[in-house]
């Protein structure tokens, strides 16, 4: 049981060398334990701290029970998520990469420089620049120390996946202002609950819920970044040496005393500031001037509440969902290759530890596919592409999408299903994890607000409605052709037949290769059965 200080306390400071923990702290001259870190000495007879203290002030801590008082300090900047589903958020690369740095951790490759320092490096701009990452003992001062050795891996193996959630609060914040790398904005506990869905955690006691939030909050600003990018344009190159992405200026801790005189931690108030990486990547009036940009898209609250809820049983999930936010962003039709996927998902070293080992290979088939799973049941769903991940190798939830509903109609498919000469059920192929490394998705369908619902994408749809008001909508979809033609029984050499073009013609126009031109299209629809218009 952690123990706390009443209010008997005479601030001799003599308990405060003597805590093995460090749990004792003083804040505004006041001392008091953190319950987080307080473990009641153990391995000792009795607690450092009353042994110490010449008026017995330490007393077992008892947590405090009803409602807490709300603080006039507590109330900070701009709310965000308005609406309830999405906010503005800075997304250029180090945002990104950071990102991925708090998602992956360990899984990364990590190098060791010349000085002996840890640093994570990749490449950008076609490998014409480069982003590298160092983790520091502090997450503020500009003249910090980088870890090495041992004390960087610890550090870097006790980031939570949890925290990249909490840098794409701070990268949503920073779009708020008008100059990010110059101003300063404040969040609270309550707002950092209500993004993350902490307050719905009744199983999470205000002691614990602080602990955690504090943690993820200060870890996005352990790091600091080496960026080397080349002039485009008017935009001049982007040339900063060991920089912080996030600095934090300021904790304000908010107690309430009990009749006892022990101080309750019942809120916490964070003052953040973005680094000099925002005047390069987050200036409104630069990108207006063309001699900086401006890179933003929409952060949906949906995936915060998400991520927080699968971090434990689907990490890889929670990886390419926080991955997938960035990519989404590029456009749609951005094929991803399966490696790819999986690297993001379980890291580098893994995936080449597994490919030689079948048993290893087939458990992490299974946890791929189940992360897949997961990601379509969020609204995330894999389009496979129909050549490299044809049917009999894709997952058996994505070949059970289409059974129908309805009792009679489900009989009628199974019985059909058994029939064949293959199953949905039959075990997967032979070789099936060889043809998963040259596989690929076309794309993930994404949720309505994770797509950007910004005035002048609404201009610009506007504008080619005007332009395509009278002329009749009669482009026809790869999915669209291939099931129609299945439907009536026709094979590629059929439909060639019919419409006068070659087989491969046809291969092509269904595996995505090319799109058929108006007066093709207008074949295809008579040769399909297809109303045109």
């Amino acid at each position: 049981m952690p123990y706390a200080i009443t209010k008997r306390c005479i601030q001799c400071d003599k308990c405060l060398p003597q805590c093995p923990k460090d749990a004792i702290k003083v804040i505004d001259g006041d001392y008091w334990i953190d319950p987080s870190l307080c473990n009641d000495c153990e391995g000792y007879m009795t607690p450092q701290c009353v042994i110490s203290c010449p008026v017995n002030s330490p007393v077992p801590y008892q947590a405090k029970k009803g409602r807490c008082k709300v603080d006039a300090n507590l109330i900070a900047t701009q709310k965000l998520f308005t609406d309830g589903k999405g906010h503005p958020f800075a997304s250029a690369i180090v945002i990104w990469e950071l990102c991925n740095v708090l998602a992956q951790r360990q899984s990364l490759p990590w190098e060791v420089d010349a000085d002996g320092e840890l640093y994570y490096q990749r490449q950008i701009n076609g490998g014409k620049g480069a982003i590298a990452f160092r983790v520091t003992d502090s997450n503020n001062s500009e003249a910090t120390s980088v870890l090495k050795g041992a004390k960087a891996l610890s550090a870097i193996e006790a980031f939570d996946i949890r925290s990249a959630c909490m840098h794409l609060i701070y990268a949503a914040h920073a779009t708020n202002l008008d100059h990010p790398w110059e101003e300063e904005f404040t969040i609270n506990d309550r707002q950092i609950e209500d993004y993350l869905g902490l307050d719905k955690r009744k199983d999470l006691n205000k002691t614990t819920k602080l602990a955690l939030i504090k943690e993820l909050a200060q870890q996005p600003c352990q790091l600091i970044a080496s960026i080397d990018l080349p002039a485009k344009g008017k935009i001049p190159g982007v040339y900063l040496e060991k920089s912080r992405l996030w600095h934090l200026l300021d904790i304000q801790h908010h107690f309430q005393e009990d009749d006892l005189g022990c101080k309750h931690l019942v809120g916490l108030t964070f003052t953040i500031k973005a680094g000099q990486w925002a005047e390069y990547f987050l200036n409104r009036q630069g990108c207006k001037e063309r001699t900086a940009f401006y890179q933003y898209g929409t952060l949906p609250k949906a995936l915060l509440n998400v991520v927080m809820s699968i971090w434990q049983q689907h990490e890889g999930a929670a990886r390419m969902m926080l991955w997938l936010l960035f990519k989404t962003k590029i456009g749609r039709e951005q094929r991803i290759t399966i490696p790819t996927l999986m690297r993001v998902a379980y890291g580098e070293r893994k995936l080449s530890q597994v490919s030689g080992h079948p048993e290893n290979r087939q458990r992490l088939l299974r946890i791929f596919e189940s992360d897949l799973e997961v990601l379509n049941y969020h609204g995330l769903k894999p389009i496979f592409d129909p050549v490299t991940y044809p049917l009999e190798i894709q997952p058996l939830w994505a070949k059970l999408v289409d059974i129908p509903e309805d009792a009679d109609a489900a009989l009628d498919f199974w019985i059909d299903d058994g029939s064949n000469g293959t199953r949905l059920t039959d075990a997967a192929p032979r070789g099936k994890w060889n043809r998963l490394m040259n596989a690929r998705i076309l794309y993930f369908e994404v949720p309505p607000e994770w797509k950007k619902q910004l005035a002048k994408s609404k201009k610009k749809q506007r504008t080619t409605s005007r332009k395509t008001k009278f002329k009749p909508q009669i482009n026809l979809s790869v999915e669209y052709i291939l099931e129609a033609r299945k439907r009536l029984g026709l094979s590629q050499r059929d439909l060639a037949r019919l419409t006068g073009k070659s087989q491969s013609w046809i291969r092509d126009i269904e595996n995505g290769r090319f799109e058929a031109k108006l007066e093709d299209q207008m074949l295809l629809r008579k040769a399909l059965g297809m109303a045109n218009g």
